[in-house]
């Protein structure tokens, strides 16, 4: 028999809902961006700009918003798991 601990170390990457989410956030204005058949027309033109322009700026605007939402959910993430861990009393390094 081994006298060695069975402990997961505190470094270990977990898998939770909330960096799936992040995950996601991150990974969506790629595959609007890159999925050009979605937007390669002209029709719908939104004053006076063909649809392929105003989307992808579109997407600027919404590529900003989804990752200051996930640094803020990642941010998060990080204080909630610091603060869980007993070996280092919740002390940030």
């Amino acid at each position: 028999m081994s006298n060695a601990p069975d402990v997961k170390s505190p470094e270990t990457p977990a898998v939770t809902p909330v960096r799936v989410v992040i995950a996601l956030f991150l990974f969506a204005p790629f595959v609007a961006m890159l999925w050009v058949g979605s937007y390669a027309k002209t029709d719908p033109a939104f004053i006076g700009i063909p649809f392929f322009y105003w989307y992808q700026m579109a997407w600027v605007l919404i590529s900003t918003a989804l990752t200051a939402t996930a640094y803020v959910l990642w941010q998060r993430d990080q204080r909630a798991r610091r603060s869980a861990r007993p070996e280092d009393g919740g002390v940030a390094q």
